[in-house]
């Protein structure tokens, strides 16, 4: 079946986000390693993806938390070295399709804080025809009810629809439901897909 649109997950497919590695280089992995055992930063982040406030998620958690709490707080003050960056293959693939006027989605789980501060540094994340943002639509994945959410809102047949995701438990909740899905690993795993599924016409990468 032809596909009428394209979904992009935007962490680990067309941004890196392994904050992790952000600590590493700030404090170095084996304060990182203490500070993770200590705090639920995952957890934390999980707060703000489905529509916690962003400065007030974070700030209280570094407030809980005194011995890291100037650590913790970069995960506000500097979120965007966070996540970095850019996946510059998937970015070309996302504007080979804006360019030959395919409907381009992305579908996240991301607060709007941050969501919007990537906005002021990746100038693609405003290329898109629908935005579906957790943090905005108080439901995360890989729970059923976003993916029905998204259905309802763009009125296209679950098989028509086209999901990338790096997360295998994201892609199966979307297959459930008809969804043609492809796990990311790579930019040009997502290109051969598009390729084969006859939405790119050519390689970009």
């Amino acid at each position: 079946m032809a596909i009428s649109a394209v979904i992009f997950d935007i962490g680990n497919v067309l941004i890196r986000w392994q904050p992790e590695l952000y600590y590493d280089a700030l404090i170095g992995e084996e304060r990182r390693r203490a500070m993770f055992d200590a705090v639920d930063l995952h957890a934390m982040n999980e707060g703000l993806d489905a529509g916690e406030p962003f400065r007030k998620q974070v700030y209280d958690c570094a407030e809980a938390h005194p011995e890291f709490a100037a650590e913790i707080r970069h995960w506000h003050d500097n979120w965007t070295s966070l996540a970095a960056p850019a996946i510059d293959g998937s970015v070309s693939i996302l504007m080979a399709l804006r360019d030959a006027g395919v409907p381009v989605f992305f579908l996240s789980n991301i607060g709007m804080g941050p969501f919007e501060q990537g906005l002021e540094v990746y100038p693609f994340l405003r290329e898109y025809d629908r935005a579906y943002i957790s943090g905005e639509m108080k439901a995360v994945k890989p729970h059923e009810d976003i993916y029905r959410m998204v259905e309802e809102d763009c009125g296209l047949a679950p098989s028509t629809l086209l999901f990338a995701d790096d997360r295998e438990d994201n892609i199966a909740t979307a297959a459930a439901r008809g969804w043609q899905t492809h796990v990311f690993k790579h930019p040009e795993g997502w290109q051969d897909c598009l390729l084969k599924h006859g939405v790119l016409q050519a390689p970009v990468i």
